[in-house]
């Protein structure tokens, strides 16, 4: 009996992560992950309009967090891993989700339905878009390989090199724009899925996710605007 027990609460996780309300709160719980490591990301960037010192010495600071507890750069390899780990769960849980709804559905619809939006339906190209877009960031901002400047350090010379090309504030606003559409719907489904919302709730809930991808987007999208207008050199 208490092997059977045991057996059973092993399985739980494995039978929640089956199901498809198991597979949607995994897509939840990792989006809004990413959307916190988001708004950080983006208060972090507006560092660059107080020059390079302040950049800097912000980029600096994140690796030096936890010490002498943690090592050098211990915090900032122990987040990178945890949002890969989101990134992951949110993109594994939205494949199998995409091919479950197309297994129950074999036959598509003759008529797109009129209340879908535009973000809906991008939602899946956004995600392709975003995905090649975190290889490419990592590339430019992180190890720097793909960046003009590329010195491990000078977070504010990395930016602005990177943003003083056509191909850089290309791929960035392409990709901020996929960020917009894919926080505007699916933070709301988000909410949906963790039973947050009601009828008393839901304009409020509409108006935080449509002004959240809206204040993300621009927040973001300041920082190359700014350097191809010289705000930021």
């Amino acid at each position: 009996m208490a092997l059977a027990t045991r057996t059973s609460s092993r399985s739980t996780p494995v039978l929640i992560w089956r199901s498809t309300i198991g597979k949607k709160i995994v897509m939840a719980v990792s989006g809004l992950i990413m959307l916190l490591y988001l708004i950080t990301h983006m208060l972090g960037n507006l560092k660059v309009f107080f020059g390079p010192d302040d950049m800097n010495g912000y980029a600096h600071w994140l690796r030096t967090i936890g010490e002498p507890f943690l090592g050098h750069e211990w915090f900032i390899w122990i987040a990178r891993v945890a949002l890969l780990a989101a990134v992951v769960a949110h993109g594994v849980s939205a494949y199998q989700l995409s091919r479950l709804d197309r297994a129950a559905r074999p036959v598509r619809y003759a008529h797109t339905r009129r209340r879908t939006t535009y973000a809906t339906r991008t939602m899946r190209w956004g995600g392709v878009i975003l995905a090649l877009f975190i290889v490419w960031h990592i590339l430019d901002l992180t190890t720097g390989t793909v960046n003009p400047h590329g010195v491990h350090g000078e977070a504010y010379e990395n930016v602005v090199a990177t943003f003083s090309t056509w191909y850089g504030n290309v791929i960035y606003i392409t990709a901020l724009v996929a960020v917009g559409l894919h926080i505007r719907h699916g933070l709301w489904s988000a909410v949906q899925t963790l039973g947050l919302n009601s009828r008393t709730r839901d304009r409020a809930l509409r108006a935080t996710s449509n002004g959240l991808a809206l204040l993300l987007t621009a927040g973001f999208m300041s920082v190359p605007l700014a350097v191809m207008t010289g705000i930021v050199s």
